[in-house]
């Protein structure tokens, strides 16, 4: 069996992993460009843990300018098998409340300007994404925060727009109506590059607002937001020493198939795969490439 290393990426008011130990910091190479930061390599109760700050320490990067391929490369070459994503997040429903943490189970792309595909001309390939997450991840994050006493939903639907700006009224009414759970800006491409790269995804979903469709709370701000993210900041903090200590030492096969996406992705015949591409493609697809 494989060694487990769990990925954390995280989002805004998460620029580092407190409880974090032997830690070093690694600025790995990506032919994909510069990630968002150098990952903290180190570990958590003895299981190797990777941590990135998406936005980096400032938060110097907005939703679009993060360079997410390059972050899914750097962690797939740091050894990641299973990847976390804290992610702050608005609610569509009065159930999910600011603190609430949702565990995310689908995923809506509203996004438009950013590469979502490690693959294209050259080499394409199709992944399945009908299962986003990793179900025996979620169920770990599941049971990590029953132990930790965080209030959490067990799924939900995810809507990520492409921003920076917040929605319109007339869009947060309608993805309210499409029965959605959550709004950020982060999470796809994310999810749909962390199946291209065969490791297991799931997002904590981190409630900081009720967006613009609550009568009471129609004018999101982001000094309301930031209150609210150092709380869940903190509780975050714990889920993750929570998981850490109690996940399994040998990954796990995906029960959606995450860690196997690439078996009968590639459509492009070998004779005709672009030479380039394919180098690129060296850590995210390398376990299907070699020899093809």
């Amino acid at each position: 069996m494989t060694r487990a290393v769990l990925g954390i990426i995280g989002g805004s008011g998460l620029y580092d992993l407190p409880g974090l130990e032997k830690v070093r910091e690694e600025l790995i190479a990506s032919p994909w460009g510069a990630p968002s930061a150098p990952l903290c390599i180190g570990e958590i109760a003895g299981l190797p843990i990777a941590f990135m700050s998406r936005h980096d320490k400032g938060h110097r990067l907005s939703p679009t300018d993060i360079n997410y391929r390059a972050n899914i490369d750097v962690m797939k070459r740091a050894g990641v098998t299973d990847l976390v994503s804290l992610s702050a997040c608005g609610s569509f429903k009065e159930e999910l409340p600011p603190g609430t943490f949702v565990l995310v189970d689908q995923f809506v792309d509203r996004t438009f300007g950013r590469a979502s595909s490690f693959f294209g001309k050259g080499c394409v390939a199709h992944v399945s994404m009908a299962h986003p997450v990793s179900p025996r991840l979620r169920i770990h994050l599941a049971q990590a925060a029953e132990a930790e006493g965080i209030s959490f939903a067990r799924e939900g639907t995810y809507v990520c727009i492409e921003g920076p700006q917040f929605s319109t009224l007339a869009e947060s009414l309608t993805y309210k109506g499409l029965g959605y759970s959550v709004i950020g800006m982060t999470n796809l491409p994310e999810a749909k590059l962390a199946r291209e790269a065969e490791i297991c995804y799931a997002t904590v979903a981190m409630v900081t607002d009720f967006d613009c469709w609550h009568p009471d709370h129609d004018a999101v701000t982001v000094t309301d937001i930031i209150k609210v993210l150092m709380a869940n900041a903190e509780k975050a903090a714990g889920l993750v020493a929570r998981l850490a200590r109690d996940f399994p030492r040998e990954h796990e096969p995906c029960l959606v198939g995450s860690d196997r996406a690439l078996d009968t992705a590639i459509i492009t015949a070998p004779e005709a795969r672009d030479p380039e591409l394919l180098r690129k493609l060296d850590a995210v697809a390398g376990r299907v490439l070699k020899g093809a």
